[in-house]
Parts: C-alpha cells; structure tokens; sequence
C-alpha cells in the first residue's frame, strides 16, 4: 500500500524511557506531513461496570488489562486511511475516561506501551519494533518518583505494587518480548547513537515511500 504509514512500535518495562524515546521521534519527524502516537494505556479494559474498590484490585500490569482487540481495530484503520476516535485513560479513577480523542491518518505512526510486541497480529503491523532497555534499579526509581509526584501514592503502597506486580508481570510476560525487537535501545534516551541510528533508519523508509 504506497500510502501506508510507518508503524513504529516502542515496548519497553515501567518508566524504561518509551515515553521519551516516542516524543524524541515525534519532533524529528514532524517535518512530514503528520506522526501520530497511540498509547496502549488509553486502551486499559472499560471498567464502569466495577465499583472504585473492585479497580483497585485490577492487576494492571498483565496483558489482560488492555483492549488489544478494539487498539487493533483502531490502528487498522489508520493504515487503511481512516480517522478513529481513541479513548482516554484516567488514572485517578481506573477506567476510561468520558473523553474520546479524534486520530486521523498519518505518515508515521507509533504505538507506545509495555506490551507493544507482546501481541501477534499487533506485531504484523509494525514496521519497526523497539524493545527499551534499562535496569530494573533505574526503573524503579523513576517510578517511585514520578507516583509520589504525579500520582500523590505513598512509598509503601508504590514499593508493594512493584513487588506483587509490576516485577512478575515484567518478568512473565515483558522481558520475553524483547525477541521480537529489531532494535534494542539501552538506557533510554540517555543512547543518543541508537537514537540517531534509528532516525536514520526512519528517515530511509520515509525517502522510499516518496520514491
């Protein structure tokens, strides 16, 4: 398909520089016609029909907790060429939130998340898959700081989800994907060659498709 996007999946454990690395893509490339990004946590599960303290005991770091179904659906369509309205994540409340997003169709295309190459029909539509790297040490810290700051958690509560879930569901179910990786970044955004190297990479798929 001549007008196919890119579609650049970045996975990766919690706080390991997805993030970062994506919005580093994003303002490289903003000189095409358009990038988008998706995020795999606005596609967590629907939880409405469960009271505040039935969410709070959602493991939300098992790949069950996404709607791999309704993101796959949705990326479809921007590669076919059409607009999707993507949900919205609210984390103070565990579920969706009442706003949707309007995505239209883009030149480059990037899905985001910790199991962005956990899913086989999720993989067939990338072009470049990335695994991010970084130390469990570092992420966690990283993580601690930004749900004391960000997210008003306390040190045991966010220490105890790490070790009960975070950890395992990583161990099971994330680092295994790390196979599927074309291109795996060390340390984040912190590897400014593998960053380079990648945009490099981009930029040559770019150039053929306006061959």
């Amino acid at each position: 398909m001549k007008n196919k996007p890119i579609v650049i999946g970045i996975a990766g454990g919690t706080c390991s520089g997805k993030s970062s690395i994506a919005s580093i893509l994003i303002d490289a490339f903003r000189y095409t016609k358009s990038i988008n990004i998706i995020k795999q946590d606005d596609y967590y599960k629907d939880q409405s029909h469960l009271p505040m303290e039935e969410r709070n005991k959602t493991n939300y770091d098992h790949p069950l907790a996404f709607d791999f179904d309704l993101m796959i659906e949705h990326i479809k369509a921007l590669i076919n060429g059409e607009s999707i309205e993507k949900p919205t994540y609210d984390y103070t409340v565990h579920n969706r939130s009442n706003f949707t997003e309007i995505i239209h169709p883009s030149d480059v295309l990037i899905i985001e998340g910790l199991f962005a190459l956990y899913n086989p029909e999720l993989r067939e539509l990338e072009d470049i898959k990335i695994f991010v790297d970084t130390p469990a040490d570092v992420r966690f810290i990283r993580r601690l700081r930004r749900d004391v700051k960000e997210r008003a958690r306390t040190v045991d509560s966010i220490t105890d989800q790490y070790l009960t879930t975070v950890k395992p569901m990583h161990d099971q179910f994330l680092e295994p994907t790390k196979q599927y990786a074309d291109i795996i970044i060390p340390e984040g955004k912190s590897n400014t060659v593998a960053i380079d190297l990648l945009k490099t990479k981009i930029n040559s798929i770019i150039n053929e498709k306006m061959l």
